[in-house]
């Protein structure tokens, strides 16, 4: 462990398919072509090839093979991790639930450790996974989020980068087949990816961010007196 804590960043966007892990393995990318000691710790591609692509010439820690109930599964490898000790670890969906028999039940659970450690982080996280927002998206979208991060979790980053996209340009590339497989698109475009859920869970996230950025502003400006 060292005395000093690694930062943190996030990219939130308003659903899946906004190009959050895209942004962050760019920046990431950049980072190393900078010099920096950077790896991959987690990456959910979703068989995105334009996401897969953008891993290319990162290191990638591989995952931890588990089995539960029978179902073979993939986790973070959190130890591994910990062991190699980058500079930047990139790590993917901050409000994922690990299976059972890890380090931690949450996947912001082992970003908190690899911090701790004095690592940086970036990661990804939609808007409906924050915890104090979750009731009201259900309202909007009819649709129950149930995996979700406490509100703090978001605070805790030194940064906060909100990946916007119009609700037209999330259903062009959906319907491209860029966000899910092909006998997916009509079941997303009936339900979540209607035009207007994506149009509130866009004001929903412009709200969230804008609302992160002035806390951290007032924290860290000095008091006038």
């Amino acid at each position: 462990m060292t005395d000093e804590k690694g930062h943190l960043k996030v990219f939130i966007g308003m659903a899946a398919g906004v190009g959050k892990t895209y942004r962050m393995l760019q920046e990431g990318a950049a980072e190393a072509d900078n010099g920096r000691d950077v790896v991959v710790g987690y990456l959910e591609s979703h068989g995105r090839a334009e996401t897969l692509a953008q891993a290319e010439g990162l290191e990638l820690i591989p995952r931890r093979h588990l089995t539960y109930r029978g179902t073979p599964l993939e986790e973070m490898d959190l130890p591994a991790v910990l062991a190699r000790k980058p500079e930047l670890c990139l790590i993917d969906e901050l409000a994922h639930t690990n299976a059972p028999g890890v380090e931690h039940e949450k996947r912001y659970e082992d970003v908190r450790d690899v911090l701790e450690a004095g690592i940086d982080v970036f990661s990804t996280v939609n808007v409906q996974h924050l915890e104090s927002l979750n009731d009201q998206v259900t309202q909007l979208t009819g649709a129950q989020v149930r995996e979700t991060i406490p509100d703090e979790v978001l605070s805790m980053a030194d940064e906060v980068v909100l990946i916007d996209l119009t609700p037209e340009a999330l259903i062009a590339r959906l319907r491209a087949g860029k966000v899910y497989r092909p006998e997916r698109v009509q079941a997303a475009l009936n339900n979540f990816f209607k035009i207007e859920n994506l149009a509130a869970l866009r004001e929903t996230a412009l709200r969230q961010v804008a609302e992160d950025v002035e806390i951290k502003r007032l924290v860290r400006e000095p008091q006038v007196v």
